[in-house]
């Protein structure tokens, strides 16, 4: 549904994106990942043709973005950095002004879009009594109406609360599961992320570090965290089955080894165990972990 093709992007002589390189399939959630000014949102202003890239180009189902933008990106709704309305005017007028200029207001469309988002209570109220939530959710439908295929949100939950964050978790869920929609998404919200994407990409001054599926991100060994007395005599007998330790308290175990037969190993040698559980590192022990072998921010 969109490649990016080597992208890379200079401001001022001075690399923002260097040679980056992405693929979303279709009905795909995939997040963009990194610190402050790693290229997130200049991946996206160059996605949407904002942004001209030094090198490179993006292709949005087959069409070029920077041969014939108004092609590409038919098919495509965005919210891309801070939503701005007219906020003397309602809700429904913004829809009703920003709508016309990309080719019209439907209506029907809009109510039915206002409904989904769940603004149907204070659409006709203006933009300037509404909460940082109902802005974003104007913004969404805002991004909704063209009726696109290709979703981009550049950190969409940016200030929401808790259960602001959830709803819109579930709305976008629920976009893909009903209607297929394929969403790009840079989040600085690692626990979201976790929750929502298929797969990943995390950029480091510009560059991709890492891209893969958020599943794939876990250890392919068993990884179990285990308080256990003596340690050495639980650490010798875990070396002996052939599994790592990776500190102390957390073991490895090879795979196809019932944890069962190394904890009745240790009964056996006379080792005291409180806690024997399994351990799942998180998306961001993980991003932690891959930007650390990176290096150090600068």
């Amino acid at each position: 549904m969109l490649e990016a093709r080597g992208l890379s992007k200079n401001f001022g002589g001075k690399p923002a994106l260097r040679d980056v390189s992405f693929k979303l399939e279709r009905g795909e959630i995939y997040g963009l990942l990194g610190h402050n000014g790693a290229g997130k949102s200049t991946s996206l202003g160059i996605i949407l043709g904002m942004v001209q890239p030094t090198e490179g180009e993006v292709v949005i189902d087959g069409i070029s973005v920077q041969r014939d933008r108004a092609k590409a990106l038919r098919k495509v709704g965005a919210i891309f950095e801070a939503p701005a309305f007219y906020d003397y005017l309602s809700g429904w007028e913004n829809l009703r002004i920003l709508m016309g200029y990309s080719g019209g207001f439907n209506e029907k469309a809009a109510a039915e879009v206002v409904d989904r988002v769940g603004l149907n209570k204070r659409i006709r109220s203006k933009v300037r009594t509404y909460s940082h939530g109902m802005r974003q959710r104007l913004a969404l439908a805002q991004a909704l109406l063209p009726e696109p295929e290709l979703l981009l949100l550049d950190e969409p939950t940016d200030g929401l609360d808790p259960e602001g964050i959830r709803w819109f978790r579930d709305f976008i869920l629920g976009l893909r599961e009903e209607r297929g929609m394929t969403v790009l998404f840079n989040s600085h919200l690692l626990s979201e992320v976790e929750l929502m994407c298929d797969r990943v990409a995390i950029l480091r001054e510009g560059r991709r570090v890492f891209e893969g599926s958020v599943q794939g991100l876990q250890n392919d060994l068993p990884v179990y965290q285990i308080d256990a007395a003596p340690w050495a005599g639980c650490a010798e007998i875990v070396t002996r089955l052939g599994g790592e330790i990776l500190g102390e308290g957390k073991i490895s175990l090879p795979l196809g080894t019932d944890p069962a037969d190394a904890i009745h190993a240790m009964v056996v040698a006379g080792i005291r165990i409180r806690e024997f559980t399994s351990f799942r590192r998180s998306l961001e022990d993980v991003y932690m972990e891959i930007l650390g072998d990176a290096g150090s921010p600068n």
